[in-house]
């Protein structure tokens, strides 16, 4: 059973109050650059990049990043290259961007995966939801919403981009 805790609306405002959190936090976007975790980390990135580009008239690079081979949950070989994000992260601020933070593995995973392809000066992560239940010592600098979950539920994030609409759910 699915229950929606998060409309359209709410989303847009969450993403903007991030985006304003951003631009707060770096004193400006100077060297900034957004990662987005694929899939749906990657359309938020670059919503909040439009977002940027509107407040601040600068286009900010957006880079995609797959952690897949990074994941300590998944038995992949690690890639013998780089991956490649598309973007230089090197002395750059980056901010990378998930839609759920749970128990912070997929971070982890992903702050390995930039460190392989440079030096930021440094890293902040943003999140449209923190749901708890970290098993790692890891936080988000800007959050869309805390939703306090149990550990059979399931935080579903919609984007329009994939699912043709925009919301969050919740699958108890």
């Amino acid at each position: 059973m699915s229950k929606q805790i998060i409309d359209a609306m709410a989303m847009q405002r969450a993403l903007t109050r991030i985006t304003y959190e951003i631009i707060e936090k770096n004193r400006g976007i100077n060297e900034l650059v957004l990662i987005g975790i694929k899939t749906r980390g990657v359309y938020l990135a670059q919503r909040i990049a439009a977002r940027l580009h509107q407040l601040e008239n600068t286009e900010i690079p957006v880079g995609e990043l797959d952690i897949s081979h990074y994941r300590d949950d998944m038995q992949l070989e690690k890639p013998a290259a780089k991956i490649d994000i598309k973007v230089d992260v090197t002395n750059k601020r980056v901010v990378l961007v998930d839609d759920v933070l749970y128990t912070g593995r997929t971070i982890r995973a992903a702050l390995d995966a930039i460190m392989d392809n440079g030096r930021p000066v440094n890293i902040n992560l943003a999140v449209l939801v923190d749901r708890g239940h970290r098993e790692l010592p890891i936080r988000a600098d800007f959050v869309g919403k805390n939703i306090p979950t149990a550990q059979n539920e399931r935080i579903k994030v919609n984007v329009e981009e994939i699912d043709g609409f925009d919301d969050v759910e919740i699958d108890k």
